[in-house]
């Protein structure tokens, strides 16, 4: 085959460079605390099914499945502390896809917020673009460094140091809906939703300050169901069911 057959049988991609965020929970599969490899292993599959289609791929994971810091500062724990247990609870999930990636022969690099030189890299964004134009995935770690930020916040700033043309948000569902479909046999997803209105309606995509910061800078945002085999590859490749967060 010659390459501009190769090249034919590729789907065209929307994006070619995008920032991946999930949640620490998508990481626990069935459980209800913790890790589950053969969870992390799927969704590994899935970030790798993207890469082979030639896009530049970064990621943030939450830390929920080991320790979130609003819940440990609501019982008592002050929130700053309480905010850095969280952080360090993302480097380890950090650690844990990569392992994944790597065994799958995908080239990771975790770059950590917080400098922890032993196990990642610092966070040095010269560094970042230049691994993820060698075709390396980059996980980024720690959030931003600071306490009182979310991993959603953490998510949208890297996406923007890192010229990202869209944010996937990997969730339970496949889309943003008008009220919680478990709960709602009547809720109505939406296809486009303004950047005003998820802040107007509280829907609940990211916090307030990582959908300021994205409408800010006018990077969209795709919300999309990580439970449907394919639904990553498929959005990327102009198929699929997602809402569309932009102006």
């Amino acid at each position: 085959m010659t390459i501009l057959e190769q090249a034919a049988d590729e789907p065209q991609v929307t994006y070619k460079r995008v920032l991946l965020k999930i949640s620490g929970e998508a990481l626990m599969g069935d459980q209800g605390y913790g890790l589950h490899p053969p969870t992390v292993a799927r969704i590994a599959q899935e970030v790798k099914s993207v890469h082979d289609l030639g896009v530049e791929i970064c990621m943030v994971i939450g830390g929920g499945n080991i320790f979130r810091g609003l819940a440990g500062s609501a019982q008592g724990m002050e929130r700053t502390t309480a905010d850095y247990m969280g952080m360090l609870a993302t480097v380890m999930n950090a650690l844990a896809m990569q392992s994944a990636l790597e065994a799958l022969d995908i080239h990771t690099r975790v770059i950590s917020a917080i400098p922890m030189d032993q196990v990642c890299e610092p966070y040095i964004r010269r560094r970042a673009v230049r691994h993820l134009e060698k075709g390396r995935v980059v996980i980024f770690a720690a959030g931003t460094g600071n306490p009182y930020f979310t991993t959603d916040t953490a998510a949208t700033l890297r996406a923007n140091e890192m010229t990202c043309q869209a944010i996937f948000k990997g969730t339970k569902v496949d889309g943003v809906y008008d009220k919680d479909p478990k709960k709602h046999a009547d809720a109505k997803r939406y296809n486009v939703v303004s950047y005003d209105e998820v802040l107007q309606k509280h829907l609940g995509v990211m916090d307030a300050s990582a959908i300021a910061l994205a409408r800010d800078n006018n990077l969209p945002i795709i919300v999309f169901s990580l439970d449907e085999p394919g639904g990553f590859r498929g959005i990327l490749a102009g198929r699929g069911t997602y809402t569309l967060v932009k102006g």
